[in-house]
């Protein structure tokens, strides 16, 4: 039977978890009373000017609760960085059959399982409360994920278990989250107000496409093993 769910279900349940953190993001958007990360004083969320964090603030930069949002958002990311953990661990199991497969695809989904434990550290450790800690969660979850998704884009051209044409996905999620770090690194500071635009759309951006990434992965993996 845990093979079985290894097999099959898990992916099932990696793609039901990425949508409903699609929905859970979107309902804590509609449910956020308002204020930026610069502390700007407004009313609701503003897509193109509050980050997903902003979602997990305990009280708001306007100085209220922040109890409904904080709770989708928590949940939201938690589901998203459970099942980021339970798809890298599953994935493995199509490339073991030689051993550049079996170590490159182990040094991928140890470095995936990274990435997943660091989102749902961002979830647990609100930027208000533990702006350090949180940061260097956001950074480290976004650079871990690059490189196990490279990895991985490696050894899925490497071997022929797999159809190679899916690779591409991980190929292009790659090229986007490059992008991103990059973003991060030398964009402008969201301290400003282009800036935080940039940041604050960018983010939204590459959260989604990864979310559609793994999405998209699992649904063909899932095909792949029900066949």
């Amino acid at each position: 039977m845990k093979t079985f769910f290894w097999q099959k279900h898990v992916y099932r349940f990696v793609f039901i978890g990425c949508g409903l953190f699609v929905l859970l993001t979107v309902a804590a958007m509609f449910a956020y009373p308002g204020g930026t990360f610069t502390g700007e004083t407004t009313n609701g969320y503003d897509f193109f000017r509050n980050f997903f964090s902003d979602l997990g603030r305990v009280t708001t930069p306007n100085g209220g609760p922040n109890t409904v949002s904080m709770i989708l958002f928590v949940t939201a990311l938690t589901l998203a960085g459970g099942g980021l953990i339970l798809f890298f661990i599953a994935f493995r199991s199509f490339f073991t059959n030689d051993g550049t497969g079996t170590l490159l695809s182990l040094l991928g989904t140890v470095i995936g399982v990274i990435s997943g434990l660091c989102f749902v550290g961002i979830a647990l450790a609100p930027y208000d409360l533990f702006f350090d800690i949180h940061y260097q969660l956001v950074f480290w979850a976004f650079r871990t994920f690059l490189i196990a998704v490279a990895v991985y884009s490696l050894v899925i051209f490497g071997q022929s278990t797999y159809p190679r044409r899916y690779g591409w996905i991980f190929v292009a999620f790659t090229v986007f989250l490059a992008g991103y770090i990059l973003l991060l690194e030398f964009g402008p500071e969201a301290t400003t107000p282009a800036g935080l635009v940039t940041q604050a759309t960018g983010q939204k951006v590459i959260v989604y496409v990864s979310i559609l990434s793994v999405m998209a992965q699992s649904r063909l993996a899932y095909q792949i093993r029900q066949a």
